[in-house]
C-alpha cells in the first residue's frame, strides 16, 4: 500500500495584523514570513512588491509602502494597510507572495502550494472580502470620535470611545449611532507608556505612585498585571495591547501608566494612537534573533514605535519623549522617527554633565540627573532639587546606580505629565520602603544572617547590574571572608546560544562562590530539559570559573531552596526569579525567617 500523498505547505508563516504603529510604520500593516527557496530572492521580492503595490491600487487603498526586512534569519514582508481591512490585508499579502513565489522554479518542486487565482478573480475576492470585514457603524463612531478628537479602542469584540472614567464600552455587534452616544461625558485621561529593555517595570510603578499621591486614580499594566488604583485585577504579563485595553476601559481609572514590552510591539504594534509622554528606560542586547531583530539598534527602533504616538494635528501641544541621555545607539535610532513624532524632547542620566543633557539644557529643555548626590530636575531652565539620591530607598544607600536611572526617568515624566513636584518628591523619598512597592524588583530581605536579594534581571545588562550591587553588599573584604556571593542563574529558553553564553559570561564575571543553576521548565519555549542549565554550565567553565563553585539545581523552586539553604551570616544571595508563584513562595519563606 503506498503512503497517501504529502500534505502541500504554505509558502509563508506568521500572517499577522499590526494594530498600531510600529518598527515600520505609522499605522496599522501586515506581514508575513516568506518561507522557501524564493524568500531570499531579489526577483521574487520584487514580484511580491509589485502585486502589492498594483492590488492596493485596484482596490482603492492608500499606497502600502511595501517592505522588504532581510535580517539573521530570514525575511518579513510587511507593507501599512487601512484599519478597517487588516483581515483582507492578510490575505492580500500571502496571496502576493505566492503568486511572486510560484514563478520560482524550485517552489513547486519542494512542495509548497502555490494554486493561485486568476488577478480578477482574487481582485473580486478581495472587494468582496473588504466590504464583509467593513463595520459600517464602527466607522460611523470613529468618524464622529476624530470630529471631536476623542480616543477610541477597536478590538475583535468590543469598541470603547473615551478613556478610564470617562470611557463607555459597546458591544463590537451591537454599536450605537453616533446621536445615541453621551459626547459630553467622554474624553482622554493623561497617559505614559514605558518602554525599554530594563527597568519599564520598577518605571510604571513609580509612576503610577506619584499620579495617585496627585489625587488621580492610577491604572497601570506590566509584565506583572494589571493594577487599579491600589487593587491588582489581573496578574501575569500584560504590557502588550490587551493591558491597555484593560486599563483605559476601567471606569475608575483617571490616569494610565501602560507597559509597553517588545514582544506586543512587534507581534501586534501599539495599542493607543496617542499619549501625552513616552519613555525609553534603555535598550540592550536581550531578545536577539527573535522576530527579526538582530542589534541593539534594531531593539532600539523597535522600542521607539512608542514616538508616534505622541504626534499631533497643526496647533496642537506635543507629547513629550523622554530618553536615557547615556544610550546612544537609541538617540541615533529616535533621529530615524523623529520626522513621524516630532516630540518634546526630555532626557535623564546619572550624571548632570553627561554631555547630551547639557546641550538640551543650553537649548531650553528638560533634564533630570544626579548632580552633588542630588537628583536635580531642569525644567524650561528652572532647576529643582529632589532629594538626596542615597535616600531614596530603592537605591539601596546609592549602590543601585540603575534605580538612579529610573527614578530620574520617573520623575521627568511626571513634570512632563504636569504631576505637582511636592507629591513627586514624597514618592521618591520613600518609594521601595516596603518590599510591596516594587514586588519582584530588587526586594533586599534577612535569611539567617545572609542578605538575600530578589529581583526580575533576565538578561546580561540587568545581571550585570544586580551583581553589582550584590557585591557591594558584601559585608567585607572578599580576600578577608567570610562573606560570600551567590547566584541563582536560569534563562527562558527562547534565547539562542550565543545570549545564554552572554549571560553566563556575566554570571562568571562577577566571580560568585556559588552558582546553583535552575530550570526555567515553564519557558522552555522549544529546547529539550536540561539543554539551557548545559549551555549555562559550559558558559561558566569556559568564563574560567570553577566547576566546584557550580551545580545543577533542578527546577527554579528547588535550586532557589538549595541556594537558601547554602547561605551562611554574611553571604549575599542573588536570586533573579522568573516565575511568579515561585517568586511568591520563596518572598513569603524569606518573611517568615522559616
Amino acid at each position: 500500500m503506498s503512503p497517501p500523498p504529502a500534505e502541500p505547505r504554505h509558502a509563508f508563516d506568521g500572517s499577522r495584523r499590526l494594530i498600531g504603529a510600529n518598527r515600520w510604520y505609522a499605522g496599522p500593516a501586515v506581514t508575513l514570513v516568506p518561507l522557501g527557496p524564493a524568500a531570499a530572492d531579489g526577483a521574487a521580492q520584487g514580484r511580491w512588491i509589485a502585486q502589492v503595490v498594483a492590488t492596493c491600487a485596484a482596490l482603492g487603498w492608500p499606497k502600502p509602502e511595501p517592505r522588504v526586512h532581510a535580517h539573521a534569519q530570514g525575511v518579513f514582508l510587511a507593507f501599512a494597510a487601512p484599519a478597517e481591512a487588516l483581515m483582507t490585508a492578510t490575505e492580500v499579502n500571502e496571496w502576493a507572495w505566492e503568486r511572486a513565489a510560484a514563478a520560482h522554479p524550485q517552489h513547486a518542486a519542494e512542495g509548497f502550494d502555490l494554486a493561485q487565482p486568476a488577478i480578477d478573480d482574487a481582485l473580486e475576492h478581495f472587494r468582496s472580502r473588504a466590504e464583509a470585514e467593513r463595520s459600517w457603524p464602527l466607522q460611523r463612531l470613529q468618524a464622529a470620535a476624530a470630529a471631536r478628537r476623542l480616543p477610541l479602542l477597536a478590538d475583535d469584540d468590543s469598541v470603547s470611545i473615551g478613556e478610564g472614567r470617562r470611557s463607555r464600552v459597546y458591544p463590537r455587534a451591537a454599536l450605537p449611532m453616533p446621536m445615541d452616544v453621551p459626547w459630553a461625558a467622554l474624553g482622554p485621561v493623561p497617559k505614559v507608556l514605558v518602554t525599554g529593555s530594563n527597568g519599564k517595570t520598577t518605571t510604571t510603578r513609580l509612576l503610577a505612585a506619584m499620579a495617585r499621591a496627585a489625587g488621580f486614580v492610577p491604572g497601570s499594566c506590566s509584565t506583572e498585571g494589571v493594577v487599579i488604583g491600589t487593587t491588582r485585577i489581573d496578574t501575569g504579563d500584560w504590557s502588550g495591547p490587551a493591558g491597555a485595553r484593560a486599563v483605559l476601559r476601567d471606569p475608575a481609572v483617571t490616569a494610565a501608566v501602560l507597559e509597553t514590552a517588545r514582544g506586543g510591539l512587534l507581534r501586534r504594534g501599539l495599542a493607543v494612537s496617542q499619549a501625552d509622554v513616552a519613555v525609553v528606560t534603555n535598550v540592550s542586547a536581550d531578545h536577539l534573533g527573535e522576530h527579526g531583530i538582530d542589534t541593539v539598534e534594531d531593539i532600539a527602533f523597535v522600542k521607539l514605535a512608542v514616538a508616534h504616538a505622541l504626534a499631533r494635528p497643526e496647533g496642537q501641544r506635543r507629547g513629550t519623549l523622554v530618553l536615557n541621555g547615556q544610550c546612544d545607539p537609541l538617540l541615533r535610532a529616535a533621529v530615524q522617527v523623529w520626522h513621524l513624532a516630532q516630540p518634546t524632547w526630555a532626557l535623564f542620566a546619572r550624571e548632570h554633565d553627561t554631555p547630551l543633557l547639557a546641550v538640551l539644557r543650553h537649548h531650553g529643555g528638560s533634564t533630570c540627573a544626579v548632580r552633588d548626590g542630588q537628583l536635580l530636575l531642569s525644567l524650561a531652565g528652572t532647576e529643582h532639587g529632589l532629594g538626596a539620591v542615597a535616600d531614596m530607598p530603592l537605591t539601596l544607600g546609592g549602590a543601585a546606580g540603575y534605580n538612579i536611572e529610573n527614578l530620574a526617568a520617573a520623575a521627568l515624566a511626571a513634570a512632563a505629565l504636569g504631576l505637582p513636584l511636592d507629591e513627586v518628591r514624597q514618592v521618591l523619598a520613600r518609594f521601595g520602603e516596603e518590599p510591596s512597592d516594587n514586588p519582584g524588583r530588587l526586594e533586599r530581605h534577612g535569611w539567617r544572617g545572609a542578605t538575600v536579594l530578589v529581583d526580575y534581571a533576565h538578561n546580561p545588562d540587568g545581571l550585570a547590574q544586580l551583581l553589582g550591587v550584590a557585591r557591594s553588599l558584601l559585608p567585607v573584604a572578599r580576600s578577608g571572608g567570610p562573606g560570600r556571593l551567590l547566584l541563582l542563574l536560569g534563562q527562558a529558553g527562547n534565547r539562542d546560544d550565543e545570549a545564554i553564553a552572554a549571560l553566563a559570561q556575566v554570571a562568571a564575571a562577577a566571580q560568585p562562590d556559588l552558582v546553583v543553576l535552575k530550570e526555567l521548565t515553564a519557558m522552555l519555549r522549544g529546547r529539550d530539559v536540561g539543554e539551557v542549565p548545559a549551555l549555562l554550565h559550559a558558559g561558566l567553565l569556559m568564563a574560567a570559573l570553577p566547576a566546584s563553585k557550580v551545580v545543577d539545581g533542578g527546577d527554579e523552586s528547588d535550586a532557589a531552596e538549595q541556594l537558601l539553604q547554602a547561605a551562611r551570616p554574611g553571604d549575599v544571595a542573588v536570586l533573579p526569579l522568573h516565575t511568579t508563584a515561585v517568586r511568591d513562595a520563596v518572598v513569603a519563606r524569606l518573611r517568615s525567617g522559616a
